[in-house]
This record gives structure tokens, sequence and C-alpha cells, in this order.
């Protein structure tokens, strides 16, 4: 007899954290590894911001707070929704989670049923599925097509509606794909959800890596009726630096909102005290750090997309958003699995494979690391290309 939950038997670990504990370990052992796994930014958390969590620790700030996250945190992100997305709450329906990842388990959590369906566009970041298995639901996967930029068309989500849909996930800009929604086809996705009452859970954590002049909208900002069915899902993790910090939150309609408080209250109560003052401080302080990070992205973008469209055997589509190339291997004949695994042990680049997003006869790299380790990778990755 297993000692286990029988869930937990087909769930894998996340493939984009075993790629790069993979390349961390070659490295530690004297290999020079490029890796293009994790999307984690390669500079630091901005002195500002390490301060006032400095500060707050020195402030004695080390004990609990009310579990969905201090009132200044909540304000500072009520202002911040307002003054960015056009989109207004009351601080009771935002709540500060550990992680934009745990914004979205909870968002899940509090709104699917065992048997309840949730569409999911592939390819998909990594967690998605696994997270609807885990809440005793069903991922029904739709795949979306590289002519239409990676994105799910309204006819492609009306035909996926069955008896037993309860929410959407979509993720814009998108993880693997850069994909960016266009305010149109945002309100083509609202009417069909408003027309059967589905959830849209809504993951922004990219919202300010936007390129090429793309603007991001918040589909919640449509209309009150994508309010009234939308969670927002963000998070300080991407555009401050602040991946290990482990701040995310959601704002969504009154309902929803209590049951995610509820949910937090009895696993994780509060996210850490100290650090909630660094966010409170991310989110009023100087802004103009994210525009030096894009530009350093979009630099690396350009380079990459440059590079990677004269590779042979390779296809790749302009990611408008994220720190992400998903890079089409199909010509190649190799499943994603082996070509990584070939990759990374004969030619020393981490690369995470397309099997864990949903689109096997792929690979992502992401840019989130210097020119120089882009360079070297791709280097690298043109001649592994050029003997297959």
């Amino acid at each position: 007899m297993s000692l286990i939950a029988e869930k937990f038997a087909t769930i894998p670990p996340s493939q984009t954290l075993a790629i790069t504990a993979a390349a961390k370990q070659m490295r530690a052992e004297g290999h020079d590894i490029a890796s293009f796994g994790a999307g984690e930014p390669d500079l630091d958390t901005p002195q500002y911001i390490k301060d006032a969590a400095i500060q707050a620790l020195q402030d004695g700030k080390t004990k609990y707070t009310p579990a969905t996250g201090i009132p200044e945190l909540k304000e500072a992100i009520q202002a911040k929704l307002l003054v960015d997305n056009n989109l207004e709450y009351d601080i009771s329906q935002i709540s500060v989670n550990c992680g934009a990842k745990h914004s979205c388990f909870n968002a899940v959590l509090a709104c699917c049923d065992p048997g309840d369906e949730v569409i999911i566009p592939a390819p998909y970041w990594v967690s998605y599925p696994e997270m609807v298995r885990l809440a005793g639901a069903e991922p029904f996967f739709v795949d979306t097509k590289r002519e239409n930029g990676w994105k799910i068309t309204p006819e492609e989500f009306e035909d996926s509606i069955s008896g037993r849909t309860r929410m959407i996930i979509l993720n814009s800009p998108g993880n693997p794909t850069g994909a960016v929604y266009s305010k149109e086809e945002l309100e083509a996705l609202v009417e069909v959800a408003a027309s059967e009452d589905i959830i849209i859970l809504s993951d922004e954590i990219y919202e300010k890596l936007v390129y090429n002049g793309k603007e991001h909208v918040s589909i919640a900002s449509i209309n009150e009726e994508a309010k009234n069915l939308t969670i927002t899902i963000n998070g300080l993790s991407k555009v401050y630096s602040m991946t290990g910090w482990r701040l995310g939150y959601t704002a969504a309609p009154e309902e929803i909102a209590k049951a995610i408080s509820i949910i937090q209250s009895h696993t994780t109560s509060n996210p850490t005290s100290f650090a909630q003052y660094g966010a409170v401080a991310a989110l009023q302080g100087d802004q103009s750090i994210i525009k030096d990070m894009v530009e350093e992205y979009d630099m690396r973008r350009q380079y990459m997309l440059s590079r990677l469209s004269k590779i042979n055997n390779v296809e790749v589509v302009e990611p408008e958003g994220a720190f992400y190339f998903l890079v089409d291997t199909t010509k190649m004949g190799l499943t994603s699995m082996n070509l990584t695994e070939k990759l990374l042990s004969r030619y020393q680049v981490a690369a995470v494979p397309g099997v864990a997003f949903g689109y096997d006869n792929s690979v992502r790299f992401s840019y989130a690391t210097s020119l120089d380790i882009i360079k070297k990778g791709l280097d690298r990755f043109e001649e592994f290309c050029l003997a297959h």
C-alpha cells in the first residue's frame, strides 16, 4: 500500500526547477554551463527595497501579521491596481500570498470542486495543470497555434466549453511563449466567458515586461462583467527581482477573496512579515528601475531573435513580453526530453523541455541571464542544431 495520497502518484516535480538544479550541480562540479533555465532575473533586488526590509527587522516587525497581509501593503497594491490597471478594489478583496504561484493555487482551490474542468491554453506554464489536479478538478487543454501567436481564439475557447467548465487560465504576457493579448482579443474572450459565467484566472506576473510598443491590459478592466468573473494574479518577483522573497497577490470578487482568506488562514498564514515592508517600498519607491530592466531584457530579446531566426531546423515566434523564447524543434525529430538531455550533457547548455509546457516539439530559453551567457549558449545550440 502506498503511503502517499493517490492524487500525487502522477504529479511530477517542476521541470524548470529540476533543470536549473541540474545545471547548478554541474556548475558546482566545474562544468562551464550556459543556463537558459529558470525564469529568474539575474539582476539583484534594488537596494532601497532591501533597506526597507532590514529596517523592518531592526524595528522588530517579526511577528504574525494579518493572514492576508499588512494593511500598508494592501493599500499599496490597491493604489497600484488603480493607477496601472484601471482596477478599483476594496482592500478586503486583496490577498497577499507567498508568491504568485501560491496566489494561483489559492485561487484554483477556492473556486474548483472535484469534477470541474479548467481550460488551459497550451503551451502553458508548468504548474497550472498540477494545481488544478491537486484541487481535484481536471485540466482541459486547448492547443494554440504558432500562426496565432500561441494565443487561444474565442472560437477555440467556445468549442472547448462543456457542462463541467468552471474556469479558464490566461497568462499575458505569457510563459513560455511571450505572447501578449491585445485589448480586442481580451474583449472577445470575455464575451465567451461571460456567456457561460466562466471564472477567469488572469496571471499577470510579467505585466511590465512588454516590448515593441505593446501594452499590457488587465482583463478585469475590460468591463464590469469581466471584473466580476476575474481573479487577477500578480506579484513582485519578476519586475523587482524579488523571486526569493515569495510575495504575490490576488484581487478578486468579494466571495472569492473571502474563500482565499480562509484557505490562507489555515495553511501558510501570513507571508513573511519583514518581506512585506520591503514590498511596500517596492511599490511606492522609484519605478525607474523597471524601465531600465525592460530595456536590458529587450536588448537581449532582440539579440536572441536575430540569432535563433538564422539557425537551421528551428522556428521561433517573436515574443512580445516576459523573458522567454519558445523554440519550435519539430524539424529535429527529437523528443524535448531527449533534446535537452543531449544539449546539457554534450554541449553544456541548460534549457527546459517543451513537454513540461504541453508542447513536446519545443524547448524554452530564458533570457533573464547575461548577454555573455546568451552568446555562449547560442553558439553551442547552433552547433548542436547543425549536428542534428
